[in-house]
């Protein structure tokens, strides 16, 4: 168990999340699921090999069909099931898709957090709302690392978008004191992961194949790297401080190991960590990419006493541990 949360606290305690068959989502699902929560669970799209489906969670769960954007499902949602805590994650997430559609990207990360937001403001017995925004919401800045108190500049769809979506949780907290948290967080990496074209799943799928891993970017990109256990343990940490904390409505939270590692360093530490000596092939045609980017979780550490359980080093071996296993197996 990773979570610093206390079981009693989420023990048959009425609970919403959207983006559930996503990364983050079945990971979050799961450490609620063990703490004993009343999980429902927003589901768009069938995707068999999410975590949510293929290990059986999707059995432990309540199900509402629908889109994030449709405000009248979700405001029915959170009064049939009694809402009291919500973990909005849904969102279009990869930055390629968003350069090359940027009205579906716009219409779901920023229209979808409005509808959600509306819902629950017109949903009294939520108490708990935690948004899931995005160190790209930062956009480009020369001082590094981001805290908090960083403007939020997206210049590009993907990065515009979480910008939107962040301004738009706390302007419902300052104006409507909805319970609202939001989350920026780094790149995201664990098992369950099945965006092939990310570089930790991509990567680890190439050396087993024996193949050399692609690298889209020129390989220079620095990123903040952050395990997905970790991030479902902060996310409920937050969610948690939240009941018994209103100063912190409308607070955002930076959620990081505050490591900078470029694309080519993780893909090497990868191979390294498989005992795999192949070389990147590195293909430099990544375009409206962040060149830098690093946070400090000092706040969360000061406000919320949270720290992560795992270095990088033991989040990639529990990482390349599960692909081997879905590989093999599928």
């Amino acid at each position: 168990m990773t979570t610093i949360s206390q079981p009693a606290h989420w023990r048959d305690r009425p609970v919403f999340v959207t983006g559930a068959t996503g990364l983050l989502g079945g990971w979050l699902v799961r450490q609620l699921i063990e703490q004993g929560a009343d999980v429902t669970v927003l589901v768009r799209d069938h995707v068999p090999h999410s975590l949510l489906l293929s290990t059986h969670l999707l059995q432990r769960v309540k199900m509402v069909r629908g889109d994030v954007r449709n405000q009248a499902l979700l405001e029915r949602a959170l009064g049939e099931y009694e809402i009291d805590s919500i973990f909005h994650l849904a969102a279009q997430t990869i930055v390629g898709v968003a350069n090359r559609n940027p009205v579906s990207t716009l219409d779901t990360n920023i229209r979808g957090t409005w509808a959600l937001l509306e819902a629950a403001r017109r949903s009294p017995a939520v108490k708990a709302i935690v948004v899931a925004s995005s160190d790209k919401a930062y956009g480009d800045h020369e001082t590094l690392p981001y805290d908090e108190t960083a403007a939020l500049q997206g210049r590009h769809p993907y990065d515009a978008s979480k910008s939107c979506a962040d301004l738009i949780a706390t302007m419902y907290a300052n104006t409507y004191r909805v319970p609202v948290c939001v989350t920026r967080c780094g790149n995201f990496y664990g098992g369950g992961d099945l965006n092939w074209n990310r570089l930790v799943p991509g990567v680890i799928r190439a050396a087993l194949k024996g193949e050399r891993p692609v690298i889209r970017s020129d390989g220079t990109l620095i990123r903040d790297y952050f395990y997905v256990e970790d991030g479902a343990a902060a996310y409920m940490q937050l969610a948690e401080a939240l009941h018994g904390r209103p100063e912190l409505i409308g607070e955002a939270f930076n959620f990081s190991n505050e490591l900078q590692v470029d694309v080519l360093a993780l893909t090497r530490r990868v191979l390294e960590r498989m005992q795999l000596s192949l070389t990147p092939d590195v293909r430099g045609e990544a375009v409206h990419e962040i060149q830098h980017q690093w946070l400090t979780a000092a706040k969360a550490r000061r406000l919320l006493n949270w720290t992560p359980a795992f270095t990088l080093d033991e989040g990639l071996d529990r990482t390349i541990a599960w692909y081997r296993e879905f590989l093999q197996r599928d």
